[in-house]
């Protein structure tokens, strides 16, 4: 017999979010003790900084460029290799996955996809080697139609709170401060999806026999926008307390100087001049944010936290009351992370900073397994997650799985994670290649290709015609000293003393890029 495995995620949820990663305004005890009998990963990077590559890469224990979700929707094939199901045929696990999937796309109105049929249908299952699986996103309808299996049964049951929560994607000011899609959502604290699928985790734990083995992903769709938890809740965090983030440069002047630092959409998405809208509203710039936005905008995404670390403390303590804790693994961590005032910007996009890539990433191993609890500096990628699980169940990692088990120790087996880049909407043709080495964190821009056709223009023409007049030839970048310049303000890319480190960076980051999958695969949707 393996062990159990408990995997819990959050989408877009920064480093800084838990107390034990440093955060002094937002209370996670739970978590925190997960953390401190375990290992917490403070170098700890995805593979992509936008949900679906992000999700695709925990399911398959693959790079991007291999399992081939590459950006916001394109579809992960229906074929896709699955750690769940290798964890049911190898070593006859129970799998669940209860929440936030995403792996294929959301934006889904003539139900082209299995994952929105499955809730259109009420099919709960098996999909992508989970026996029982349950979808919540972020919001219970887009334009009238439920979305996910919470969708719909807040509109059965609920359809007072069907339209609580502002419009995703769209940034019409909201809550008290006028913020970008913000509100304070009238919704009964146990009708949130938070509540509502930690009620499912206890009832499908408490529906298995006292000797499965189980993996069980709790996936919770928060603190991703809208920001709208529970009115009720609010009281956990007044926005008028909170200090302006550490990464927010202050004045407008200081904002345009940092971003003048950096390649050209940078600062023009701050000016206007760059609509980013392959990570956050078509009618947002962040120039328009205010300082009291940003403060309201953080002090929700702290309540929605302390909510998602309740929710897992109640999980744990099912866990408890059937005898399982001192044979279950518990992992904890997200998608990718934001912005949240860094930089004067909100929400995500291309951007290849720490407020994005570096992850919350905890891994409490079973008591029983007698491993020392430690904190873990060097590098650490999404992409292991899959052979983690594994060596878990204790059966080998399958042959298309690329990551390695997690280390227990600073043992010097890691030296570099690797995050990439590419539009999804041909009038942009960003690409992005990133590799986090020796404390310093290398981003190079490959040629654009804004205008070649990648699928879009077939499905959703409207969204292929948007695009930028930025373009780069390949000669941009970034380079950041971690240790000096933790919020990454100065940009050592022309730095001619630097020139050196960034060639040997660079070819690091080619050499240790597995090879693109070939043909790629095409954007079916805008997301």
């Amino acid at each position: 017999m393996g062990r159990k495995i408990l995997f819990v995620t959050t989408d877009q949820q920064r480093f800084d979010a838990l107390g034990c990663n440093g955060n002094r305004f937002c209370r996670t005890p739970h978590i925190d003790a997960l953390a401190k009998a375990g290992i917490n990963y403070t170098r700890a990077y995805n593979q992509n900084t936008v949900c679906m590559p992000a999700r695709s890469t925990m399911l398959t224990g693959q790079y991007v460029r291999s399992h081939g979700v590459f950006a916001n929707g394109v579809a992960l094939p229906d074929d896709a290799p699955s750690f769940a199901q290798h964890l049911k045929d190898r070593a006859g696990y129970k799998t669940a996955l209860i929440g936030k999937a995403h792996f294929e796309p959301a934006f889904d109105p003539l139900f082209k996809f299995r994952e929105n049929i499955r809730q259109r249908d009420g099919d709960f299952g098996p999909w992508r080697g989970f026996d029982y699986a349950v979808h919540a996103m972020h919001i219970a309808n887009f334009r009238g139609t439920p979305v996910g299996h919470y969708g719909r049964w807040l509109q059965k049951n609920h359809p007072d709170y069907f339209d609580s929560s502002p419009p995703l994607l769209n940034a019409s000011p909201g809550g008290e401060t006028g913020a970008p899609e913000t509100a304070n959502n009238p919704i009964a604290r146990g009708l949130y999806h938070t509540d509502w699928l930690a009620d499912l985790a206890v009832e499908w734990l408490g529906k298995l026999a006292a000797d499965d083995d189980w993996c069980l992903w709790l996936s919770f769709p928060d603190p991703h926008h809208p920001w709208d938890p529970p009115a009720s809740e609010l009281n956990r965090r007044d926005w008028r307390d909170l200090p302006l983030p550490g990464g927010y440069p202050g004045t407008p002047e200081m904002i345009r100087k940092v971003l003048g630092r950096k390649p050209a959409h940078w600062l023009a998405y701050y000016e206007g001049e760059f609509a980013n809208i392959e990570g956050a509203p078509m009618n947002f710039t962040p120039q328009q944010l205010s300082r009291d936005n940003i403060r309201e905008i953080n002090a929700k995404v702290h309540v929605m936290n302390e909510l998602i670390d309740d929710a897992v403390g109640r999980v744990m303590r099912a866990i408890r009351a059937r005898g399982w804790d001192g044979d279950t693994d518990v992992i904890f961590t997200t998608d990718h992370g934001e912005l949240q005032g860094d930089f004067g910007f909100v929400y995500k996009g291309p951007f290849h900073v720490d407020a994005l890539m570096r992850l919350p990433f905890v891994w409490r191993p079973a008591p029983n397994a007698h491993v020392a609890p430690a904190i873990v500096g060097q590098p650490v990628e999404q992409v292991d997650l899959a052979s983690t699980f594994c060596a878990i169940a204790g059966i080998e990692p399958a042959e298309w799985m690329q990551g390695r088990v997690l280390p227990t120790s600073d043992d010097g087996s890691r030296q570099r994670a690797l995050c990439e880049w590419d539009s999804q909407f041909p009038g942009y043709g960003f690409h992005l290649r990133s590799i986090y080495r020796d404390g310093y964190l290398l981003t190079r821009y490959e040629p654009s290709t804004a205008g070649q056709p990648n699928g879009l223009e077939d499905a959703w023409p409207q969204f292929a015609a948007p695009g930028t007049r930025i373009r780069y030839d390949g000669m941009e970048g970034e380079l950041y000293d971690l240790k000096n310049d933790p919020l990454q303000w100065e940009n050592l890319w022309c730095d001619p003393q630097h020139r050196s480190l960034r060639s040997d960076l660079i070819a690091d980051l080619y050499d240790s890029l597995p090879p693109q999958r070939d043909p790629r695969l095409k954007v079916s949707a805008p997301a």
